[in-house]
């Protein structure tokens, strides 16, 4: 099939098909005009990268574990190494929630601070981020 009719069958971009083949995510033969030419496997496949990118794998991540997936959510099976990758991608994404939390944190520090100091000096705030006084 071509990459458009590939493109309906699964709801993604030929943009992103395209990059999820430079990414070695998706193979694709060329017809004799050199046309993509997928097989009925390319479905299956980009909707478990999709799952895939849902869960907040990076196309890396991936490509490493595509090879353990089967069926369409997927399941993941039959790879040790699999899991490794997965809790090193877990300990990433916590290690993110703590930066964040840290940031909220010290904004609500700040926040308190400007409403006990200071707030009738200042016109109220509009939302503007580009307008915030100095």
């Amino acid at each position: 099939m071509l990459i458009g009719e590939l493109s309906r069958r699964t709801g993604v971009n030929a943009h992103q098909l395209r990059y999820y083949e430079s990414q070695g995510l998706l193979e694709a033969g060329r017809s004799a005009n050199g046309y993509r030419d997928y097989d009925e496997t390319a479905v299956l496949r980009v909707k478990q990268i999709r799952h895939l990118l849902g869960a907040g794998l990076s196309s890396e991540d991936i490509a490493y574990v595509l090879p353990c997936a089967v069926g369409e959510v997927p399941e993941l099976a039959g790879c040790p190494e699999l899991v490794s990758a997965m809790r090193s991608r877990m300990q990433r994404i916590d290690d993110q929630i703590a930066a964040l939390a840290k940031s909220r944190a010290a904004l609500s520090d700040y926040i308190d601070a400007a409403e006990q100091t200071g707030a009738d000096t200042y016109p109220p705030f509009d939302g503007d981020v580009d307008r915030v006084p100095a």
